[in-house]
């Protein structure tokens, strides 16, 4: 089957503060389009979710016609639609799935609603082919820290760690806060790093050598703040550089050695990072270094394709597709609180 002959698959996707829509045929990407709503949120220093529901109302139509535009096609040549059904904001997912029920049922295309977190993984089969199986996932973003078992991105997906407070995105975005960068954090601290030392001070790493694939930085979060606070009191100089590059090393280290730990624990050779925080620098680096001196294939998506997007939600659709999955009924809701177990409804 060539390229053309393949379903054309639509998703939608405002799981939080970016309304994406993509464009995919089998494991094609034709669009990605995003209307992002950050800078509405930047004054708040986080994401409100009122605000972000109604960025997503008026940017829906538009941005889906962007995508059409961009790709050279028509709604007429849709072949399904998918939409993140959650987990994300619960006023978000309800603009997201209403109107992808709204263009399934005129189209008169099967509808998939599907788990946000997944879709980060299916993201990756639109660049490196399909994904190995098994492997091992690790998603890191803003809401969300986990390690996963994938047998097959299509099917349900098997927990083997998370974080147990503070998501790693969530990290950045705090201690952003207190050095005084911008929303969203991680991009911020990522450049300032380029320009310090990792080792220049020492912060702790939250469960590092604990025998489990769970994660915490709510208490390396709170020793930046401390520190911070301690050098103000004194009247000392503080370097943001260094902060930044030494508090970014600490979650990095713990990643990718929980990461590889998990590789180990469960003799798989592939490893996949997908999420925001994915498109993180210095993560990327240290995981390529270790996973090569470990013997471990590496895959990470480019870093437009980490953070949240159509296109992932549309890969997942397509791999559905193309195995024969039934498609998810119209009254489908938005669960906010959808299991990373669960591939789709």
């Amino acid at each position: 089957m060539t390229v053309t002959d393949q379903p054309l698959v639509l998703g939608i996707e405002t799981s939080c503060d970016e309304t994406g829509i993509g464009l995919v045929r089998g494991h094609t990407l034709l669009a990605d389009t995003v209307a992002s709503s950050v800078e509405e949120h930047a004054r708040f220093g986080g994401v409100v979710p009122e605000v972000a529901s109604r960025a997503h109302l008026e940017a829906m139509a538009p941005t889906v016609e962007r995508a059409l535009q961009r790709a050279g096609v028509r709604f007429s040549d849709v072949d399904a639609v998918a939409v993140t059904a959650g987990p994300g904001l619960a006023g978000a997912l309800l603009v997201g799935v209403a109107a992808a029920k709204a263009y399934a049922l005129g189209l008169g295309v099967p509808l998939y609603g599907v788990n946000h977190l997944a879709a980060h993984v299916a993201v990756d089969q639109l660049e490196h082919g399909p994904l190995p199986k098994p492997c091992i996932a690790m998603l890191v973003s803003g809401g969300h820290s986990s390690l996963l078992l994938v047998p097959d991105v299509a099917g349900d997906l098997i927990s083997l760690g998370s974080t147990v407070d503070d998501a790693a995105g969530e990290a950045f975005d705090k201690v952003a806060r207190v050095l005084g960068l911008p929303f969203p954090g991680g991009p911020h601290i990522d450049r300032a790093a380029t320009s310090g030392s990792g080792t220049a001070i020492a912060f702790p790493r939250g469960k590092y050598d604990d025998g489990t694939l769970d994660f915490s930085f709510s208490g390396l979060k709170t020793a930046v703040a401390r520190w911070v606070e301690a050098k103000e009191r004194a009247g000392e100089p503080i370097s943001v550089p260094d902060v930044s590059a030494s508090f970014q090393e600490a979650v990095v280290d713990v990643l990718t050695r929980k990461a590889l730990q998990a590789c180990r624990q469960y003799d798989v050779k592939d490893l996949l990072i997908g999420g925001g925080v994915a498109a993180n620098s210095r993560l990327r680096a240290l995981a390529q270094d270790r996973c090569d001196h470990a013997g471990i294939r590496l895959r990470v998506p480019r870093p437009g394709l980490c953070t949240d997007n159509g296109a992932m939600v549309a890969a997942l659709g397509s791999e559905l597709l193309s195995t024969g999955a039934p498609p998810s009924p119209l009254n489908i809701p938005a669960d906010s609180s959808l299991p990373i177990t669960t591939t789709r409804l």
